[in-house]
């Protein structure tokens, strides 16, 4: 009981602020509801992107004609969503089967807060870790080698852009060829030629995975090492990622309009030309009002030599996954099991994929995702898989620890806030390679 009231301590600490990478741009409200089952015998399902909620449910319900329990898919937005979560893990009721993410997970792991899969995956020959993306199953399997959670999607990043804007301001279109260098010029002609009333890219600094994190590793660097206890963001290299992140916001939207508004409302009212983001919010785009000038290509890369040309290391996507898991406590293990090794069967993660819900966690699914949205071609986001190299989204044991500070004061907020001085930025690359360090001598 000592460790889990530390436990949730620490968690209220790690909400504050959290990424919600993965499906967490959703707006929905939240349900009434802590989980934990139906008095019906149902199983409930907790998420936190309504974007997803009706693919799910019906890969849920292809579950239940099988003979099995009803489920009932509720959406708990993103803050609340957590909060309940920390709830459930101090003694209060915890939801049946839901998602897990990176920021948190390795918390809950340690404290035997999650049902452990290693002996229904062992007698079930359906199950087979090798098809899942390698560093969502590391996630997800403690040092131990216990298993909490089956990888339930991947994700990559691409750069939006709006096709009306560049046709008004006579810039030409963005390309899978283009680097950052390119986006830099494109959005200062933009920016200068609309006096200021048109930004040609907004980055919003606080959203790491589809952001700033990648011009890191495109220029040599890690903001976390693969070993996960380090990084190289003071480096040369790490450096040179981030100078050209200060660069780019020299032109592009201010960090107090982006803190306003946000990068994606910026965007869909006509007030940006580019973004990066990540695949998970593609719906939202497909489905507004001007997605007919909406158009997609691969995340830029970091000319990092200098000789004009995308070479191998020097274009990355960071990509993430979240988990299928359920609570050790929970009443009906064996059905929660058999739910969570449905969903992420080669058959639902096909028709998740084929939904337009998300990339499945199973490789060699892509190309169905791709094929999902008549009328707007995404394949960005999959041929950055065999065009580019990806890396998982940088976690350790307490990831929001330093993930916060380097959002602060002393740490990046100040080049954010001042990108037109170089030194105030490797000064930030200083300390942030400082902060990180002691978060994970600390944990």
């Amino acid at each position: 009981m000592k460790i889990k009231k530390l436990l949730v301590a620490m968690l209220c600490v790690a909400m504050v602020g959290m990424f919600a990478a993965c499906g967490g741009g959703s707006s929905e409200p939240a349900q009434d509801s802590s989980g934990g089952g139906d008095a019906s015998g149902a199983i409930t399902v907790n998420i936190w992107d309504a974007n997803q909620q009706e693919g799910i449910q019906q890969i849920c319900n292809d579950w239940t004609a099988l003979g099995n329990p009803e489920v009932k898919v509720e959406v708990i937005d993103w803050d609340n969503y957590w909060t309940l979560l920390e709830a459930g893990a101090s003694g209060g009721q915890m939801p049946d089967v839901f998602w897990c993410h990176s920021n948190t997970v390795q918390m809950y792991m340690e404290n035997d807060l999650l049902l452990k899969l290693n002996d229904y995956i062992d007698a079930d020959d359906t199950v087979d870790m090798s098809k899942y993306y390698e560093g969502i199953v590391k996630l997800y399997t403690r040092s131990d080698g216990n298993i909490y959670a089956l990888p339930k999607d991947h994700d990559t990043i691409a750069l939006l852009y709006n096709k009306a804007i560049f046709d008004q301001y006579g810039v030409e279109y963005p390309t899978d060829d283009w680097s950052w260098d390119d986006v830099y010029e494109a959005a200062k002609k933009i920016t200068e030629a609309s006096g200021g009333d048109v930004y040609g890219y907004a980055l919003n600094t606080s959203n790491n995975q589809d952001g700033w994190y990648n011009f890191v590793y495109d220029y040599g660097a890690q903001v976390i090492t693969d070993d996960h206890k380090g990084t190289t963001i003071g480096s040369d290299a790490g450096k040179a990622g981030m100078e050209m992140v200060r660069k780019i916001l020299t032109v592009a939207a201010p960090q107090g309009v982006v803190a306003e508004t946000g990068t994606d409302s910026l965007f869909q009212s006509g007030k940006v030309a580019m973004i990066t983001q990540g695949s998970w919010m593609i719906n939202s785009f497909y489905t507004a009002e001007n997605h007919a000038d909406y158009a997609w290509a691969m995340i830029p890369y970091g000319d990092a030599n200098g000789n004009g040309q995308c070479d191998d290391g020097e274009r990355w996507s960071a990509y993430n996954g979240l988990g299928w898991a359920a609570a050790a406590s929970v009443a009906n293990p064996d059905a929660c099991y058999s739910l969570i090794a449905y969903l992420c069967s080669e058959e639902a993660q096909k028709k998740q994929a084929e939904l337009g819900v998300t990339m499945a966690g199973m490789m060699g699914m892509s190309d169905a995702f791709a094929g999902a949205f008549e009328g707007m071609d995404v394949s960005a986001f999959t041929r950055v898989e065999e065009e580019g190299s990806l890396y998982f989204r940088p976690y350790t044991r307490n990831t929001t620890v330093w993930e916060d500070a380097l959002q602060q004061a002393g740490a990046f907020l100040d080049a954010w806030q001042n990108p037109n001085d170089p030194a105030v930025m490797a000064t930030a690359c200083d300390n942030a390679q400082q902060i990180i360090e002691n978060a994970i001598a600390n944990e």
